[in-house]
């Protein structure tokens, strides 16, 4: 691993947070979106961020991550710019598939956290026992999954059009 980080300190509530650039890096959103497509064995993923320049670095490199996880030829729907609820929705209208979303905040003297928050189909944050110990495992291990060949490698898609107000709620 050219860049690691403190996996258990980074990897744990539902996702990836960390202070950027010391805590957390991009290369981090590549190895989740990577490691969770394959733990997930999802075919379709839907992400999100909320806006900000740094969210949007680690989100195009979660889409990405999340396009070359080994033989899945995953196909990640972005909503670009959309909240959690947005998020749920769509991943609802898509017949429970898993989501993701990144934001940024920003503290005191200007320091920034990233959060990578990671949903499994039930619309639930990623625990230990659904997925996220795996993951963490993964990234710790040097185990990031690559494509097998390039017909194997997914797409990102623009989400059609925004979910629909009445989705289900969670």
């Amino acid at each position: 691993m050219l860049n690691p980080i403190n996996t258990d300190a980074v990897i744990r509530g539902g996702g990836a947070h960390g202070r950027f650039p010391d805590g957390i890096h991009e290369a981090v959103g590549w190895w989740l979106g990577a490691c969770f497509v394959s733990t997930l064995k999802a075919q379709r993923i839907v992400v999100a961020y909320d806006g900000r320049a740094t969210s949007v670095l680690f989100h195009q490199r979660l889409c990405r991550g999340a396009i070359n996880a080994q033989h899945y030829a995953c196909t990640v729907l972005t909503l670009r710019v959309a909240d959690e609820g947005t998020l749920l929705r769509a991943m609802t209208e898509l017949g429970d598939v898993p989501g993701a979303r990144v934001s940024t905040t920003t503290g005191l003297e200007g320091t920034e956290a990233v959060s990578i928050v990671l949903y499994g189909p039930d619309g639930k944050p990623l625990d230990e026992d659904t997925g996220l110990a795996s993951i963490r495992r993964m990234i710790a291990n040097d185990r990031v999954p690559i494509p097998v060949n390039e017909t194997a490698k997914g797409r990102i898609e623009n989400y059609p059009h925004p979910p629909a107000n009445g989705g289900a709620e969670r």
